[in-house]
């Protein structure tokens, strides 16, 4: 494993970390983890050298912390760093911020925070932030010691990004960074604004939620010809480790494979190339042919108030007939799904919650449209 030293603090970071948001779950409908198999994979993971472990409220319907704590019981607590994140969506009042920050400390299992984040930062929700004084609380916390690095995790415009970094003294920045938000959402500037601040950053979503670990065929040959040994997934990964300001990939790993491959990706880490990267450019351009949706099935706008399963229904698009456009294909498999788009009476509710910024309601009435 190869790893990068924390300019702040001269903490050495594993570049590759495990994100506990797409654990192993016991049903793919559910929000619970498989501990057993998700154990084995941090087991693995820390065997493997990989020493950062990012968790938040919200994951797996608020059991990730929990699992996470109970599986890096059996390392050293100064063998690892563990992430955590104070929730906007969470708080009522300034007495909230005791409440939940106490509780995450307890559902993991530790006295402090390695990394600690305010979480999703974005347009609807920063003037909350400030209003509740999180930062200031949060600074308490770390000059009590229960938070070595404070952060905040993005999702908002690069205007209010430069605000952001200006209002207080940050440690890192986490960001949503991979070849196709580089252009699509502007990640490209957003680095360049942190990096000039002078602070690291996390990178998340480096494999967009699993979209760039399989392509459009044409993408995919385009990778394969020019890596046959290498798998579509670690072109993604490689991209966002391969920019000097990173400090940490976090991935969120579902399968023993997806962490085998990626900890072989690490392990015998190597930037692209030049023609790497023309290979890349041209992969990329055959990909943005395809009218996908770009959801990465973090699921923060469940639950849907008229049981629509948004992140499936998405998916579900984006497989069956944004590369292939049979609606046929779409119709059959629209039609086994639980929560289908039929039920979506466009109230809205999901609309502030996505990150990603998706008019969700619009995109159901599409769906609908080629399904009848």
């Amino acid at each position: 494993m190869q790893y990068r030293i924390h300019n702040k603090t001269g903490a050495e970071v594993s570049l590759l970390g495990l994100g506990c948001m797409r654990l192993p779950k016991p049903d793919p409908s559910s929000e619970g983890i498989d501990y057993a198999a998700a154990k084995a994979m941090v087991d693995t993971a820390w065997q493997r050298g990989i020493r950062y472990f990012d968790t938040a409220w919200a994951y797996h319907g608020g059991e990730s912390e929990l699992f996470i704590g109970k599986a890096l019981q059996d390392y050293p607590r100064e063998s690892f760093f563990l992430a955590d994140k104070m929730p906007a969506w969470a708080l009522e009042s300034k007495e909230d911020r005791e409440k939940v920050f106490s509780r995450q400390l307890e559902k993991c299992g530790v006295d402090y925070f390695d990394f600690y984040l305010l979480h999703s930062v974005q347009n609807s929700n920063w003037d909350r932030y400030e209003e509740l004084e999180v930062y200031n609380f949060l600074a308490r916390k770390k000059a009590e010691g229960k938070i070595r690095r404070l952060g905040f995790s993005y999702h908002g415009d690069v205007p209010l990004l430069e605000t952001v970094l200006k209002a207080h003294e940050w440690d890192f920045v986490q960001i949503q960074l991979n070849y196709l938000d580089w252009e699509l959402q502007d990640a490209k500037t957003q680095y360049r604004l942190i990096t000039e601040a002078g602070l690291q950053c996390m990178i998340m979503e480096p494999v967009r939620g699993g979209a760039l670990a399989d392509l459009c065929p044409e993408a995919n040959a385009i990778l394969r010809s020019a890596a046959p040994d290498r798998s579509i997934a670690s072109w993604a990964i490689r991209f966002a480790a391969g920019l000097p300001g990173v400090l940490c990939v976090l991935s969120g790993m579902s399968t023993p494979e997806q962490l085998e491959d990626n900890l072989s990706t690490m392990e015998a880490f190597t930037p692209l190339s030049d023609a790497e990267k023309e290979a890349l450019d041209a992969a990329l351009a055959e990909y943005r042919k395809a009218r996908t949706i770009p959801c990465t099935g973090c699921r923060y706008c469940l639950p849907c108030p008229m049981g629509v399963a948004i992140p499936d229904v998405f998916r579900l698009y984006n497989h069956k007939y944004a590369f292939s456009h049979s609606a046929e294909s779409l119709k059959n498999a629209v039609g086994d799904l639980e929560g289908g788009p039929a039920a979506c009476v466009a109230c809205g509710q999901c609309l502030d919650k996505c990150p990603q910024s998706i008019a969700i309601p619009t995109h159901m009435q599409e769906i609908c449209e080629l399904v009848k």
